[in-house]
Protein backbone atom coordinates (compact mmCIF):
# COMPACT_ATOMS: atom_id res chain seq x y z
CA UNK A 1 0.00 0.00 0.00
CA UNK A 2 1.39 3.54 -0.71
CA UNK A 3 0.63 6.48 1.61
CA UNK A 4 -3.29 7.83 1.29
CA UNK A 5 -3.33 11.09 -0.46
CA UNK A 6 -5.60 13.55 1.63
CA UNK A 7 -9.15 12.65 -0.58
CA UNK A 8 -8.17 9.25 0.55
CA UNK A 9 -7.71 9.67 3.97
CA UNK A 10 -10.50 11.74 4.38
CA UNK A 11 -12.72 8.43 2.43
CA UNK A 12 -11.29 6.36 4.91
CA UNK A 13 -12.05 8.48 7.98
CA UNK A 14 -15.66 8.91 6.89
CA UNK A 15 -15.93 5.22 6.43
CA UNK A 16 -14.53 4.39 9.85
CA UNK A 17 -16.84 7.03 11.41
CA UNK A 18 -19.51 5.46 9.90
CA UNK A 19 -18.66 1.86 11.34
CA UNK A 20 -18.19 3.28 14.16
CA UNK A 21 -21.82 4.56 14.29
CA UNK A 22 -23.14 1.29 13.10
CA UNK A 23 -21.22 -1.32 14.87
CA UNK A 24 -24.49 -2.75 16.60
CA UNK A 25 -26.60 -3.12 13.46
CA UNK A 26 -26.35 -6.23 11.03
CA UNK A 27 -25.33 -5.69 7.29
CA UNK A 28 -28.83 -5.16 6.35
CA UNK A 29 -29.65 -2.41 8.31
CA UNK A 30 -26.51 -0.58 7.33
CA UNK A 31 -27.10 -0.75 3.75
CA UNK A 32 -27.09 2.46 2.08
CA UNK A 33 -30.00 3.83 0.28
CA UNK A 34 -27.99 4.29 -3.14
CA UNK A 35 -27.38 0.94 -3.46
CA UNK A 36 -31.13 -0.76 -2.42
CA UNK A 37 -32.54 2.03 -4.35
CA UNK A 38 -30.78 0.77 -7.88
CA UNK A 39 -31.55 -2.80 -7.60
CA UNK A 40 -34.72 -1.56 -6.65
CA UNK A 41 -35.40 0.93 -9.61
CA UNK A 42 -34.43 -1.40 -12.15
CA UNK A 43 -37.31 -4.07 -11.74
CA UNK A 44 -34.76 -6.44 -10.49
CA UNK A 45 -36.26 -6.86 -7.40
CA UNK A 46 -39.96 -6.69 -6.77
CA UNK A 47 -39.61 -4.84 -2.84
CA UNK A 48 -36.93 -3.15 -1.11
CA UNK A 49 -35.94 -5.91 0.76
CA UNK A 50 -34.79 -8.61 -1.28
CA UNK A 51 -32.91 -5.12 -3.30
CA UNK A 52 -31.31 -5.28 0.09
CA UNK A 53 -30.16 -9.00 0.35
CA UNK A 54 -28.80 -8.97 -2.90
CA UNK A 55 -27.15 -5.60 -1.87
CA UNK A 56 -24.73 -7.42 1.47
CA UNK A 57 -24.29 -10.46 -0.70
CA UNK A 58 -22.83 -8.45 -3.56
CA UNK A 59 -21.12 -6.78 -1.00
CA UNK A 60 -19.30 -9.76 0.91
CA UNK A 61 -18.80 -11.36 -2.60
CA UNK A 62 -16.62 -8.26 -3.84
CA UNK A 63 -15.05 -7.73 -0.59
CA UNK A 64 -13.90 -11.24 -0.93
CA UNK A 65 -12.38 -10.76 -4.69
CA UNK A 66 -10.86 -7.21 -2.88
CA UNK A 67 -9.09 -9.11 0.32
CA UNK A 68 -8.07 -11.85 -1.93
CA UNK A 69 -6.48 -9.75 -4.47
CA UNK A 70 -4.77 -8.10 -1.30
CA UNK A 71 -2.81 -11.77 0.09
CA UNK A 72 -2.03 -12.74 -2.70
CA UNK A 73 -0.44 -9.29 -3.90
CA UNK A 74 -2.18 -8.27 -6.74
CA UNK A 75 -3.73 -4.77 -7.38
CA UNK A 76 -6.56 -2.96 -8.11
CA UNK A 77 -8.26 0.59 -9.12
CA UNK A 78 -11.00 0.21 -6.77
CA UNK A 79 -14.00 -1.78 -5.68
CA UNK A 80 -17.98 -0.82 -5.37
CA UNK A 81 -21.34 -2.16 -5.34
CA UNK A 82 -22.26 -0.43 -7.94
CA UNK A 83 -25.31 -2.77 -9.92
CA UNK A 84 -24.99 -1.76 -13.16
CA UNK A 85 -26.79 -3.92 -16.59
CA UNK A 86 -24.28 -6.44 -16.72
CA UNK A 87 -22.82 -6.71 -12.76
CA UNK A 88 -23.73 -6.53 -9.36
CA UNK A 89 -21.09 -5.23 -8.36
CA UNK A 90 -17.00 -5.35 -9.47
CA UNK A 91 -13.45 -5.19 -8.17
CA UNK A 92 -12.15 -2.90 -11.14
CA UNK A 93 -8.80 -3.32 -12.95
CA UNK A 94 -7.08 -6.31 -10.80
CA UNK A 95 -3.69 -7.04 -11.97
CA UNK A 96 -0.61 -8.78 -10.81
CA UNK A 97 0.01 -12.27 -8.82
CA UNK A 98 -0.91 -14.15 -12.05
CA UNK A 99 -0.05 -17.39 -10.46
CA UNK A 100 -2.21 -16.87 -7.99
CA UNK A 101 -5.09 -15.16 -9.55
CA UNK A 102 -7.63 -18.28 -9.60
CA UNK A 103 -7.30 -17.50 -5.67
CA UNK A 104 -9.11 -13.80 -6.20
CA UNK A 105 -11.71 -15.56 -9.13
CA UNK A 106 -12.68 -17.89 -6.18
CA UNK A 107 -12.69 -15.94 -3.52
CA UNK A 108 -15.99 -13.53 -4.06
CA UNK A 109 -17.79 -17.26 -4.34
CA UNK A 110 -15.60 -18.42 -1.16
CA UNK A 111 -16.37 -14.91 0.79
CA UNK A 112 -20.84 -15.46 -0.21
CA UNK A 113 -20.04 -19.06 1.85
CA UNK A 114 -18.14 -17.21 4.52
CA UNK A 115 -21.01 -14.54 4.92
CA UNK A 116 -23.59 -17.32 6.44
CA UNK A 117 -20.91 -20.40 7.15
CA UNK A 118 -21.76 -22.65 4.54
CA UNK A 119 -18.65 -23.95 3.28
CA UNK A 120 -19.07 -26.82 1.74
CA UNK A 121 -17.32 -29.49 3.64
CA UNK A 122 -17.44 -32.51 1.42
CA UNK A 123 -15.17 -32.96 -1.61
CA UNK A 124 -18.12 -34.68 -3.06
CA UNK A 125 -20.37 -31.81 -2.24
CA UNK A 126 -17.74 -29.47 -3.43
CA UNK A 127 -17.22 -31.12 -7.07
CA UNK A 128 -20.95 -31.10 -7.40
CA UNK A 129 -21.00 -27.60 -6.93
CA UNK A 130 -17.94 -26.60 -9.39
CA UNK A 131 -19.74 -28.66 -12.16
CA UNK A 132 -22.14 -26.35 -12.20
CA UNK A 133 -20.37 -23.07 -11.04
CA UNK A 134 -21.02 -21.15 -14.79
CA UNK A 135 -22.18 -17.84 -14.81
CA UNK A 136 -20.38 -15.78 -12.25
CA UNK A 137 -19.01 -12.57 -14.26
CA UNK A 138 -16.64 -14.28 -16.02
CA UNK A 139 -15.50 -15.50 -12.56
CA UNK A 140 -15.43 -19.29 -12.96
CA UNK A 141 -13.79 -19.27 -16.66
CA UNK A 142 -10.78 -17.29 -15.34
CA UNK A 143 -10.74 -19.52 -12.26
CA UNK A 144 -10.66 -22.67 -14.30
CA UNK A 145 -8.12 -21.12 -16.89
CA UNK A 146 -6.16 -19.92 -13.95
CA UNK A 147 -5.63 -23.12 -11.86
CA UNK A 148 -4.41 -25.34 -14.92
CA UNK A 149 -0.45 -24.31 -14.37
CA UNK A 150 -0.69 -25.20 -10.83
CA UNK A 151 -3.26 -28.00 -9.99
CA UNK A 152 -3.81 -29.20 -13.16
CA UNK A 153 -7.37 -30.36 -13.48
CA UNK A 154 -7.56 -30.52 -10.15
CA UNK A 155 -10.26 -27.63 -8.81
CA UNK A 156 -11.13 -28.81 -6.12
CA UNK A 157 -7.88 -29.16 -4.95
CA UNK A 158 -7.16 -25.67 -6.09
CA UNK A 159 -10.90 -24.76 -4.26
CA UNK A 160 -9.40 -25.98 -1.45
CA UNK A 161 -5.94 -23.85 -1.49
CA UNK A 162 -8.10 -21.00 -1.69
CA UNK A 163 -10.32 -21.75 1.01
CA UNK A 164 -7.35 -22.03 3.90
CA UNK A 165 -6.08 -18.42 2.56
CA UNK A 166 -9.52 -17.23 2.90
CA UNK A 167 -11.31 -18.45 5.41
CA UNK A 168 -8.75 -16.71 8.28
CA UNK A 169 -9.44 -13.24 7.09
CA UNK A 170 -13.24 -13.33 6.89
CA UNK A 171 -13.45 -10.78 9.77
CA UNK A 172 -11.19 -8.58 6.84
CA UNK A 173 -13.47 -9.49 4.42
CA UNK A 174 -16.37 -8.63 6.82
CA UNK A 175 -14.62 -5.31 7.35
CA UNK A 176 -14.37 -4.93 3.55
CA UNK A 177 -18.31 -5.50 2.85
CA UNK A 178 -19.67 -3.60 5.78
CA UNK A 179 -17.44 -0.62 3.74
CA UNK A 180 -18.76 -1.25 0.93
CA UNK A 181 -22.62 -0.89 2.27
CA UNK A 182 -22.43 1.96 3.91
CA UNK A 183 -19.98 4.14 1.38
CA UNK A 184 -22.27 5.23 -1.49
CA UNK A 185 -18.97 5.40 -3.89
CA UNK A 186 -16.24 3.19 -5.39
CA UNK A 187 -13.51 2.72 -2.86
CA UNK A 188 -10.18 3.31 -3.86
CA UNK A 189 -7.81 0.54 -3.47
CA UNK A 190 -5.40 2.28 -1.08
CA UNK A 191 -8.73 2.82 1.35
CA UNK A 192 -9.83 -0.88 0.68
CA UNK A 193 -6.31 -1.89 1.91
CA UNK A 194 -6.14 0.49 4.97
CA UNK A 195 -9.55 -0.97 6.29
CA UNK A 196 -9.12 -4.61 5.47
CA UNK A 197 -5.87 -4.07 7.41
CA UNK A 198 -8.15 -2.97 10.29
Amino acid sequence: MTALTPAETRVLAEIRADLGRLIRYDDESITHDKWVRQRYDCGCYQSFAPARKAAVRTAWHEAGHAVAALTVGARFSSASIHHGHSSEGRVHRISGAPDQSFVVDAAGQIAERLMDWTVLEGDADLGAFLATWRRDGGDSRRFRRGVATRFGADEVAAWRYSEQLLIPLRLQIRQLARALLVHPRHIPYNVAAALAAG
